[in-house]
């Protein structure tokens, strides 16, 4: 026993009858705002990260350049 098609229907004019055709745009509408802000916020939020990531220093290391210690370096940081 699902729900049929008239008893969603009866609900429905229940609702309409209870609340008004008035209340309910209203209701959606500030739904419709709310969706509007979340959706802003989201955006704000992104270019914030990229701001922070385009501020961000890099640092570039070479590959073709290598770092030569001496063996004397070597036994003083062993130890």
């Amino acid at each position: 026993m699902g729900i049929s098609i008239w008893q969603i229907l009866i609900i429905a004019v229940i609702v309409v009858l209870l609340f008004g055709r008035g209340k309910i745009s209203e209701l959606m509408g500030d739904v419709a705002k709310g969706i509007k802000s979340f959706k802003k916020g989201l955006n704000e939020d992104d270019e914030s990260e990229t701001d922070t990531a385009a501020s961000r220093k890099t640092i570039d290391h070479k590959a073709d350049e290598t770092v030569v210690t001496s063996k004397s370096e070597d036994k003083s940081q062993a130890g």
